[in-house]
């Protein structure tokens, strides 16, 4: 059984720009778990939000494959909190029997069970004061989610062989590197586990999505293993940066810290130019070996066999813009990586939105007119929609590729869950144009998303509600405690946020639960797994008019409500025409003639699983009008944005005025 003296204080210490080490670590943790890299965009945002999460008592869940630094990440969350002088312990939920589980985490009595000679402490009471890791969530056994369940609503354990409830004061965080929503689909994880940890939600990124830290990992890895044998810190050849960074890392930094620990057995100079990275492994599958066009043909074909919509365009768009991340940004070096002259790169990267397209010269034009080619395929432009949101019923509809065919673009859609899904996307450069809320812009710019405000739509404060399906929850002052279900960084919590401080409450008094928007929720409203919901329309009218829900409390004199729509700059900049293509058929939706009304009411049904009286409502309750952002606007989005930084939930002041497009 684990002893409470054999932990020591976890502290952080700044050594160089980019890297941070957290030391203090539990006897015999790994080199890994003693630093962190924060180079790379990606791990530039999970530091922000790492900032943000670390100061409250809230649950974290951190999602990522293995070896990306989920126990690190935890130790980094606990040395950034009030409990830093705590315990922080971390246990495999994996490693123990389901007859020893139990006895592992809660603790037992003398005499318990066969072997117990003497009374022991468990893993929740080790860590009281400070944090527990349960790493490996997902293999918890079923027995057991139930009773982790009690813990986390009571916050007392129950020693195996007692009937005395024990008080503990325990952060916990939880990883897994398993889909936990498939888990709980599978009916192989509790529903209402997962929303009791998935509070505050952390998603590493794997290595090859944050290349820009492979480097400074390297480097610090042959630091510290040439500090332990005693050598100086040897020089990686460009040659052998070149091959690191360009490798797929399937095993993510557990692999990169054993390559660089054996290239630096296998050599005794001070530069190393080559690094021992088994080729057998260099896929994105490990399983799949063979030949690069094999593994290439292999993928192609699944995808092809899969469906995927759209292939060579996203093809040629993923392989474009990997080259060009890789060269960071120089056209020339990326087009001498991919085989192409300049001038076709640049024409491809118009065609993608990074760049103006290419003007064609007289000549170029009467050649082609000459030579009287096939007809080239369409540009396309990537839209990101929210199922219950104005784009989804333009997707449904399916009227816009008319509208951009004169251009010579259609369009390519892609659901999102939720609006800060849409921006990451946006800053990712997966989507061209999106809509979303209020809080959600303001965060994506605070962690240097690269978005314009194309457009708003009118504000509509009543169109989100908390709802509940409880009678005796009359006013927002009885949902201390309780259990409130909404999706997080958009305009349901910036609403719900609003409600509790003026009436003097704080996100610390309620139980948050992060999910994305579904009409499932209503299952969990009425059966009580969750005790309210903050959400908007169409969901808040299939609330009121199919379940025993009622409205508690909507954003009428608490918020606005607006719904913005928001470009990739770069595309705003090149593709003017288009934006303002898409933003005229949206307002074409708010003059449709009655008789093509009804169809698309059909369509929109359809698409959205919606009754046909909940779909009428929430069409009719959509303004389609998208216009320009007024000063009103950019000042009401401003004192959102200002108050968020006051509140310490923002790294960065943001400028609204800076992000708003002003059109061709």
């Amino acid at each position: 059984m684990f002893s409470p003296s054999s932990f020591s204080v976890v502290v952080t210490d700044k050594k160089r720009t980019g890297i941070e080490t957290v030391s203090g670590v539990t006897a015999g943790a790994t080199s890994r778990a003693s630093a962190m890299v924060f180079e790379d965009p990606v791990s530039l945002r999970l530091k922000a939000d790492l900032h943000r999460i670390a100061p409250s008592d809230a649950t974290v869940l951190i999602i990522g494959e293995t070896g990306t630094g989920k126990e690190l990440v935890a130790r980094y969350i606990h040395a950034n909190s009030a409990r830093k002088d705590g315990p922080f312990l971390a246990v495999n939920c994996g490693a123990f029997s389901e007859t020893l589980v139990e006895a592992e985490l809660f603790g037992h009595e003398k005499g318990a069970f066969t072997g117990a000679a003497r009374s022991e402490t468990g893993w929740f009471e080790a860590a009281h004061g400070g944090t527990l890791l349960l790493d490996e969530i997902g293999d918890l056994p079923a027995a057991m989610q139930v009773k982790l369940l009690r813990v986390l609503q009571e916050r007392e354990i129950v020693r195996v062989g007692s009937r005395k409830a024990r008080p503990i004061d325990v952060r916990l965080i939880a990883a897994t590197n398993v889909n936990l929503e498939a888990a709980v689909a599978a009916k192989s994880f509790r529903k209402d586990l997962f929303y009791r940890l998935n509070i505050a939600t952390v998603n590493l990124a794997p290595l090859r999505a944050r290349r820009g830290d492979i480097e400074p990992l390297a480097n610090y890895f042959l630091r510290l293993f040439g500090a332990k044998l005693g050598r100086p810190m040897p020089v990686l050849a460009p040659e052998a940066i070149a091959k690191l960074t360009s490798y797929h890392w399937p095993g993510n930094i557990r692999e990169l810290e054993n390559v660089l620990h054996n290239a630096l057995l296998l050599t005794q100079d001070d530069r190393i130019a080559e690094v021992p990275i088994v080729e057998a492994f260099d896929t994105p599958l490990a399983e799949e070996n063979g030949d690069f066009e094999t593994r290439l043909r292999r993928l192609l074909d699944r995808a092809i066999t899969q469906g995927e919509k759209s292939l060579f365009d996203r093809v040629m768009r993923s392989l474009v813009s990997a080259a060009l991340d890789f060269e960071r940004g120089n056209q020339v070096r990326t087009a001498e990586r991919l085989g192409m002259s300049r001038n076709e790169l640049r024409t491809r990267l118009g065609h993608m939105g990074v760049i103006a397209p290419r003007k064609k010269s007289s000549a170029e034009n009467d050649e082609k007119e000459q030579r009287q080619p096939a007809r080239s395929a369409p540009n396309v432009v990537r839209l990101g929609f929210q199922k219950f949101g104005t784009l989804a019923a333009l997707q449904a509809i399916g009227s816009l590729d008319e509208r951009l065919r004169p251009f010579g673009y259609r369009a390519e859609w892609r659901e999102f869950s939720a609006g800060p899904a849409v921006l990451d996307a946006i800053g990712r450069g997966e989507i061209d144009l999106g809509v979303t809320g209020e809080a959600a812009t303001v965060f994506a710019l605070a962690m240097g998303v690269s978005f314009f405000y194309v457009g708003y739509e009118s504000p509509a404060p009543t169109d989100v509600a908390l709802v509940v399906a409880d009678p005796r929850l009359r006013s927002i002052d009885d949902l201390k405690g309780k259990r409130v279900a909404f999706s997080r960084w958009s305009n349901a919590d910036h609403f719900l946020t609003t409600a509790l401080n003026i009436r003097g409450l704080s996100r610390g008094d309620i139980e948050p639960v992060y999910v994305p928007p579904t009409l499932d929720l209503l299952e969990d409203l009425r059966d009580g797994t969750i005790d309210a919901w903050a959400i908007w329309e169409p969901l808040l009218s299939a609330a009121r008019m199919g379940s025993k829900a009622h409205v508690l409390l909507d954003g009428a004199g608490f918020v606005e409500n607006h719904q913005f729509y928001v470009a990739r700059r770069h595309f705003a900049c090149g593709q003017p025409q288009i934006v303002d293509a898409i933003l005229a058929e949206i307002r074409m939706l708010g003059v449709t003639p009655r008789e093509r009304a009804e169809a698309e009411l059909g369509a929109v049904a359809r698409c959205l699983h919606l009754d046909r009286q909940v779909a009428r409502h929430y069409l009719h309750r959509l303004d389609f009008e998208p216009k320009p952002l007024d000063r009103d606007v950019i000042g009401k989005q401003q004192s959102i944005a200002d108050g968020y930084f006051a509140a310490g939930q923002l790294p960065a002041r943001v400028s609204i005025e800076g992000a708003v497009w002003r059109g061709a």
